[in-house]
């Protein structure tokens, strides 16, 4: 048997796991199998686009209030492609959280221009209160995070607190889970609580194809400042 992580592992057995993780622990240990060839054996092979559509929908929408020194939050990293989509926009400071130290290792790995994408990588398990002080970045973005896994709108609060007031934030959510987990509302509980305004929806493919008619091809990135 191939010792490497995940190498003698049928993607399809691996993505349908990841779609039916029902915990912190769960999550750990799929990803500990998979890092070290998900690029390969899914991003390539899939047609996956979901980062690179999230990413230029934070560089249109809220890149433009970030200040040159200011850091932007990459929640569930993986293994750093989101990070690396959106510096190809714009020269920014990202920090990168994940549940997964072998995913984390690969985002360490990436660079942009020869620098590293990352200014620092962060275990973090959105279940608990993150170690991070109130306020510390300017955006944030999430991507794959939000699938059908184990994270549903509660940890949405914790997320906000590291998010100074005016930052702005787009956060993908699977059109699915989104439906079947209550974030319309939670959404507009945060914005009746003032938590955060100028929401809006914006709709994008996961694959190659625009396909909007099964909602596990497309998400919704709810994109919003923190008020």
């Amino acid at each position: 048997m191939d010792d490497e992580p995940g190498a003698s592992e049928p993607v399809d057995e691996l993505l349908a796991a990841a779609y039916a993780l029902d915990g912190p622990d769960a999550n750990r240990r799929l990803y500990a199998r998979w890092a070290a060839t998900y690029e390969v054996d899914f991003i390539a092979e899939s047609g996956y686009r979901y980062h690179e559509r999230v990413a230029a929908v934070f560089a249109e929408h809220c890149l433009p209030g970030l200040g040159p020194d200011e850091a932007v939050a990459d929640v569930g990293c993986g293994t750093g492609i989101v990070g690396q989509a959106l510096v190809r926009h714009r020269s920014v400071i990202v920090d990168g959280l994940d549940i997964s130290p072998e995913m984390l290792q690969q985002a360490a790995r990436k660079t942009h221009d020869g620098a590293p994408v990352y200014r620092r990588l962060l275990e973090a398990d959105l279940t608990e209160s993150l170690s991070i002080d109130p306020a510390t970045y300017a955006g944030l973005i999430s991507v794959g995070t939000f699938t059908h896994g184990h994270l549903g709108p509660e940890v949405l609060d914790g997320l906000l607190a590291i998010v100074r007031p005016g930052g702005r934030c787009a956060i993908g959510i699977n059109a699915a889970h989104f439906a079947s987990h209550g974030f319309a509302a939670a959404l507009e509980r945060l914005v009746d609580e003032r938590r955060i305004e100028r929401v809006q929806l914006i709709d994008v493919s996961i694959y190659g194809d625009d396909d909007r008619s099964d909602p596990d091809q497309y998400a919704h990135v709810a994109v919003f400042t923190v008020a």
